[in-house]
């Protein structure tokens, strides 16, 4: 399985907030040797990797992972917390993932 982490820059050169969050949960949790590659999506730079796989996977927010295992099909997690219990196999609570949903999703709100 190869896991490629995908973070902004944005175009003032600033490193995206949710970006920075989900590399210190990866690093804190221990998660971050798992990850295989690291690519930047870079506001500045169209062509940057980041953004050719953004566009490639129809992406349109970071952080993301692009998941590849031989003979299977490419999986693509916006969701930390989904790629979390999918891919890593690890325990999440269904508040934290809901909490990560709604923060991403400004079109949705609580009934």
């Amino acid at each position: 399985m190869e896991i490629t982490f995908v973070k902004k820059i944005l175009a003032d050169g600033s490193p995206c907030k949710k970006c920075g969050d989900v590399v210190n949960k990866l690093v804190s949790s221990g998660q971050m040797d798992r990850i295989n590659r690291t690519v930047i999506a870079d506001e500045r730079d169209p062509e940057s990797e980041g953004l050719l796989l953004a566009k490639q996977y129809d992406v349109d927010r970071a952080p993301f992972f692009v998941v590849e295992e031989a003979g299977k099909e490419t999986l693509v997690y916006t969701v930390y917390m989904k790629f979390v219990k999918d891919v890593l196999n690890q325990k999440t609570e269904e508040s934290e993932e809901l909490k990560e949903i709604m923060e991403n999703n400004d079109d949705l709100d609580f009934i």
